[in-house]
């Protein structure tokens, strides 16, 4: 491990003290060894004056929500240091109250709550304080003897700390352990399963003092052989189906839909192969802080995954009979990640950004619990202390609040024709509410729409192309976990050409994009949507099916028999709870069919400018892809739970259909 500090970076600072904490909070963040997703924190003393001029010592620390990756200095609460260093004399402070005395000592109301952990921020002499889980100083730590090998390390550098709950305890007992230390020649606190501080009188040999500690440590697990972790080059065939039914049985354990995400990686197959997985998994997370996102344990997969996932589920409840003193309403008993044999290791969320942040800590855990195994044993923290950290008071209060969730949160939906118009407009529109996206197109533009890691995934495919089509529809599995709703949009609008001067070419080419490419994916799409939540389907048909025009036979044509194909498709699928409807869009001309030339020629050929053109119903509206779009979502959500086999046209009111 390296320092990352720049000098150019650092000066930019100027003399603000708190926009180099930042700086340098940043440098530790950038770096998931360290702190991952809203981990670890930091802080910075200064005096300055308050309203009335007067001086006044603050302590800005982290606050609560900010990620010391991104974290800019609005990220940090001024806190009254006096405030915070009388609280830590007191015998006793629930967490509650300390939170809420934290608050009513900043003097900035709009600042964010400060870290749990201010009071011990606070009663360190030193100017800067960092802190991190560092993978390597808790790998260890997380051994038989660990407290041992901290100080064979580090000798009389480092104050050892036993593991205490994080909040007012911590502070009180690590207070009483250094008030009265000589803190000369101190470079840290090791804090035994839990991670590491640093400080200095200034921010570079803070964060130094962090990269050194933590680098002596990765040198130790080097120099011990317990550096190198099981790999596994090539994992077993994928099992899409069986991905979605464990999705499905842990969505339904859960009480919501999840996204699910198979980590098929060389590392993460290796550890899931380990004949051991099953004992050195269960012992519990590399640190409690963990336990919140991750749970105790993860589930492994068999089978028989129904049923894996409700002894999960029992043996939860059975441990919360355990420890629970009578005052915690039970969490719910889905697994957060998962060990599968031969497949690798699976992460949930009630979203892609919970499931990825669950994949995250997953990928360091199963690095430190084989590093830990060839030091000398894996050895978690045991049940109850973990049990009172998962049912810690602050994060009861944070389930009383609640929080709404966006509704097409944890559902996967897979959209064709997502290159632009129609498909481009309900791919955005979905991921906007929450929906993790699969969008399909033949144009590889269709990569436009997806950032790396993020909740939509592009795939280039020919939907007239079976194969293809299977690894289009495969890809909502290996991506997200599953399927829950389709929107079926791909198509082509030809030519026009009458009856009798149209060529067999054009003809099934019309009929190939515009119906059979549909049926391949339904096809491909209907095991696993027999496993989805509140699984939907919406076909995007034409007004051309009830209304059709001279010259357009082979759309008018496909275009029917695509609906004739949603009834068919409701009536087989209706038994497994999947609803099939149809759309009868009309003029959507912010579509790729049309362009201003195309516009303006039919707007002439009727007499009109082409603006009347556009709005040419009987609303005399303008039809966008966004209205299609906004339709597509209220089809797919519950306003039409108890209705299938239905055409809805979206045509501003078309005469010739009314």
């Amino acid at each position: 491990m390296e320092s990352l500090w720049n000098a150019t970076e650092a000066d930019a600072c100027g003399d603000d003290p708190v926009a180099l904490r930042a700086y340098t909070s940043r440098l530790m963040g950038v770096d998931p060894t360290l702190v991952l997703h809203g981990g670890g924190n930091t802080s910075v003393k200064v005096t300055t004056t308050d309203f009335f001029g007067d001086a006044v010592e603050l302590l800005y620390v982290k606050g609560s929500g900010w990620d010391l990756k991104t974290i800019a200095p609005a990220g940090f609460a001024p806190v009254r240091l006096d405030v915070l260093r009388r609280m830590a004399d007191l015998d006793a402070l629930t967490d509650s109250d300390m939170v809420r005395v934290q608050r009513a000592a900043m003097i900035n109301p709009d600042a964010p709550n400060p870290s749990v952990e201010a009071i011990l921020h606070a009663v360190l002499p030193f100017r800067y304080v960092d802190h991190s889980h560092s993978d390597a100083v808790v790998t260890i730590t997380n051994t038989p003897g660990g407290a041992e090998r901290i100080r064979a390390i580090y000798g009389d550098r480092v104050v050892v700390v036993p593991y205490v709950m994080p909040g007012f305890k911590l502070a009180q007992a690590i207070w009483r352990q250094v008030r009265d230390l000589d803190w000369e020649g101190i470079e840290g606190l090791i804090l035994l399963n839990h991670g590491v501080f640093t400080f200095a009188e200034t921010a570079r040999e803070s964060y130094e003092r962090m990269i050194r500690l933590v680098g002596e440590a990765e040198a130790y697990l080097q120099a011990e052989g317990a550096w190198e972790v099981s790999a596994t080059a090539e994992p077993a065939p994928a099992q899409p189906e069986r991905l979605a039914a464990l999705r499905r049985a842990v969505s339904d354990a859960l009480g919501a839909p999840v996204v699910t995400l198979l980590d098929r990686s060389p590392e993460a197959v290796g550890f899931a192969n380990r004949a051991d997985v099953a004992a050195i998994a269960g012992r519990g997370p590399v640190t409690p802080d963990h336990i919140i996102r991750t749970k105790r344990v993860p589930l492994f997969v068999s089978d028989d995954v129904e049923g894996d996932v409700a002894r999960y589920g029992e043996a939860y409840r059975a441990y919360f009979a355990r420890h629970t003193d009578g005052g915690q309403a039970c969490l719910d008993p889905a697994p957060r990640w998962a060990v599968w044999p031969g497949q690798g290791v699976v992460s949930f969320g009630k979203t892609f950004k919970e499931a990825r942040i669950v994949r995250d800590i997953a990928r360091h855990t199963m690095t430190c619990i084989q590093r830990a195994e060839a030091l000398g044993g894996w050895q978690a923290l045991g049940e109850a202390e973990l049990f009172e950290m998962e049912y810690w008071e602050l994060e009861q209060a944070k389930l009383k609040r609640g929080k709404q969730r966006p509704p097409f949160a944890g559902r996967v939906a897979l959209v064709t024709g997502a290159a632009s118009g129609i498909g481009r407009a309900t791919v955005t529109r979905l991921a906007a509410q929450g929906a993790a996206v699969v969008a399909v197109d033949i144009d590889a533009a269709v990569a436009e729409v997806f950032e790396r890691d993020s909740a939509v995934a592009a795939v280039v495919a020919d939907l007239t192309d079976s194969e293809e089509v299977t690894r289009a529809v495969e890809a909502a599995a290996r991506r997200f976990g599953g399927l829950d709703m389709v929107v079926s949009c791909a198509g082509t609008f030809p030519p026009s050409a009458t009856i009798e001067a149209m060529n067999d070419a054009l003809w099934e080419q019309t009929l190939a994009v515009n119906v059979t490419s549909h049926q391949k994916v339904l096809r491909a799409a209907a095991p696993l949507l027999r496993h989805g939540h509140d699984p939907a389907v919406v076909i995007v048909a034409s007004k051309n099916v009830p209304a059709p025009g001279p010259g357009m036979s082979a759309y008018s044509a496909a275009k029917a028999a695509l609906t004739q194909l949603g009834r068919v498709a409701a009536l087989e699928l209706g038994g497994d709870g999947v609803r099939v409807n149809v759309l009868h869009p009309n003029a959507v001309f912010d579509t790729g069919f049309w362009d201003d030339g195309v516009i303006a020629a039919r707007a002439a050929h009727y007499g009109l400018s082409p603006e009347a053109y556009r709005a040419r119903n009987v609303l005399g509206v303008e039809i966008r892809s966004e209205d299609v779009a906004r339709l597509i979502e209220a089809t797919l959500g519950p306003a039409f739970r108890c209705t299938t086999g239905a055409q809805i046209p979206i045509d501003g009111g078309n005469e010739r259909v009314i």
